[in-house]
């Protein structure tokens, strides 16, 4: 792992940071790309990319906070301004919510808005994983023979801490304790190389003739997907119905992907 890929002097340039700006600007240029495509002002798109980015991350780290309420209590200002500790659906809840109000503003049809970032999004998403895996921060998987497990051991979370609360892993170990170098699902890697086929898809579907808002029905869809099943390898604890909050909320996108798509097809006004 590289959770420091590199040190001069007083700076140092974080992998899990190089990554999110790499996702950023990825993201940027092909919702620009997007824009123009659509004869929408490319400007927005800086704009649209800015808001994401700030209210990305404040939502990635509100939630966070509350996921670890109890923690966040005993240690109220190093948790809130701790580098790590962010969770990806706060910051697109958040995300969302913010620019929906940009763009009603703006007087422009949100769901155009929402068909031009779906291919930014997804990709975007599947390149800031990289930077989990490289910062080894405890979004791999479980254990595993297979001959591409990870040892995860230079993380900044390492699997004898990441496993304590997983019981039903660490008993399989001696004295319950999960070994650092235990190789691992990489499952920030299987994301990306599962956003990458879902970006092609989405960019594959963007020039088909479609009602506004189809395209970002098939992204609810298909990253809701994507997050469901690569959560059954994950070591996020259960939320509700033996299912973890990641996948519940993953089950609530694809519900109202599949709904817009119904709204759609039979013609109703549009969802978003």
């Amino acid at each position: 792992m590289y959770p420091r890929i590199v040190t001069i002097g007083p700076f140092t340039i974080y992998g899990f940071g190089l990554m999110m700006g790499i996702a950023f600007i990825v993201a940027s240029i092909i919702l620009t790309k997007e824009l123009k495509r659509k004869k929408l002002d490319p400007d927005l798109g800086n704009s649209i990319t800015l808001i994401a980015l700030v209210a990305g991350i404040a939502g990635s780290k509100i939630l966070f906070l509350f996921e670890n309420w109890q923690d966040f209590l005993r240690a109220p200002i190093e948790l809130t301004f701790s580098a790590s500790g962010l969770t990806w659906y706060g910051g697109f809840l958040l995300a969302t919510g913010c620019i929906y109000l940009y763009i009603r503003k703006k007087k422009i049809p949100f769901s155009k808005i929402c068909d031009a970032t779906a291919p930014a999004l997804i990709l975007g998403y599947g390149i800031a994983r990289i930077g989990c895996h490289l910062a080894g921060d405890g979004d791999y998987g479980i254990p595993t023979s297979l001959p591409w497990g990870t040892n995860y051991e230079h993380g900044t979370y390492p699997p004898s801490i990441a496993f304590r609360d997983v019981p039903e892993i660490a008993r399989n170990f001696p004295n319950g304790i999960v070994p650092d170098n235990t190789p691992l699902h990489p499952t920030p890697v299987y994301e990306f190389i599962l956003c990458a086929l879902i970006f092609a898809v989405l960019w594959r579907l963007r020039k088909q003739k479609t009602p506004d808002g189809t395209l970002f029905m098939w992204y609810l869809i298909l990253s809701g997907v994507e997050r469901f099943t690569i959560e059954f390898i994950r070591i996020n604890p259960p939320f509700l119905f033996g299912l973890s909050e990641a996948q519940v909320v993953a089950l609530v996108l694809i519900a109202i992907g599949l709904y817009g798509m119904k709204r759609i097809i039979s013609g109703t006004k549009a969802l978003i």
